[in-house]
């Protein structure tokens, strides 16, 4: 599995992982109303500056997780276009790519076992109504594991489409990406059975 956060996290790095997702959860609340395009785009800049206050490596990395989204942000845009709404389209991308960037930059600068140590202590509660709570904090960490595991491999079969054809891979990569993603669940699965897992 591939580890998020850099080597190098510098003062992101320090701080309190509790603090950076109360953080992260109030940037999205703030963030999510707001219908301005120049506050949007301030907002993304911001983000963008924070990434560059870690150095070079993590503004790459940064990139490299948005990367995915340029399609889809691309194919909003022209649909919005489209229906003569881009200012609409306009502000619901740049929400995205500001809120994506926010939540990948708390994820690169933050261990996973920091995140956990949080997520168990606010579902502590749920302990005394019989709840597994590390069952909910092991779906949390698949979950975060996953994604940009999945991501490389996206781009891995992209690369190998390019490779053999001058078309673009587009959706013909789906579904050899379904089976990939199917096929690491099975074998997390019987990772967890072997170790005594649910």
């Amino acid at each position: 599995m591939l580890a998020l956060s850099l080597q190098n996290s510098g003062w992101a790095g320090k701080l309190p992982a509790g603090a950076k997702l109360l953080a992260l959860m109030g940037a999205t609340v703030l963030l999510y109303p707001v219908q301005s395009p120049q506050i949007l785009a301030g907002a993304l800049l911001a983000v963008g500056g924070l990434y560059g206050s870690l150095g070079r490596t993590a503004m790459a990395s940064g990139l490299a997780m948005l990367k995915p989204l340029v399609m889809i942000c691309l194919v909003i845009t022209l649909y919005h276009i489209a229906i003569g709404a881009f200012d609409r389209g306009l502000v619901f991308v740049l929400k995205l790519l500001a809120m994506v960037g926010i939540a990948n930059f708390v994820t690169m600068t933050t261990r996973l076992s920091d995140m956990m140590e949080v997520i168990l202590r606010l579902l502590r509660p749920l302990q005394r109504l019989g709840v597994n709570t590390s069952i909910i904090a092991l779906a949390f960490t698949l979950v975060i594991r996953f994604t940009p595991v999945l991501i490389l491999k996206a781009r891995a079969l992209t690369e190998a489409w390019r490779a053999r054809s001058k078309a673009r891979a587009g959706w013909r990569i789906i579904i050899p990406l379904v089976l990939l993603a199917l096929d690491d669940a099975d074998n997390v699965a019987e990772a967890l059975r072997a170790r005594g897992g649910v």
